[in-house]
């Protein structure tokens, strides 16, 4: 079935090119796989890749000023998105508000990778629990 959720004559380009940026080295070692700025982009998201082996882990507690969608690629994670608790598995997508705390960490069994979304053409992070 075709879409037609807009008229194209209606809006016109904003001038900005493609582009094209790599998001993560397949592999490099560690949890954080990269990132790519929005404002490399010059758009109003920053995407960033997030994978781990380890059950029980990842990030720590923290918050941001903007929204943050998360999308499980593979495996199985429990995410605290401020007093609720929702058990995700790949192909599925939670969303993480402007302001309010949270964090995730693999359910297993097996990997866990994420693409991890923030409204904001730059990530801004603050960590509320210690290293």
């Amino acid at each position: 079935m075709a879409r037609r959720d807009f008229d194209p004559a209606t809006v016109t380009p904003d001038g900005r090119p493609a582009s094209k940026s790599r998001l993560f080295d397949p592999v490099a070692e560690g949890p954080w796989r990269g990132g790519v700025p929005g404002l490399l982009q010059q758009t109003g998201i920053t995407v960033l890749a997030y994978g781990t082996d380890e059950i029980g882990v990842g990030p720590r507690l923290h918050v941001h000023p903007y929204d943050e969608t998360f999308i499980v690629t593979q495996g199985r994670a429990r995410f605290f998105v401020g007093d609720a608790v929702i058990d995700a598995e790949a192909g599925e997508v939670v969303l993480g508000p402007a302001c309010v705390p949270h964090r995730f960490e693999n359910l297993g069994p097996g990997r866990l990778q994420t693409i991890d979304v923030h409204h904001s053409p730059e990530w801004i992070q603050t960590d509320l629990d210690e290293a």
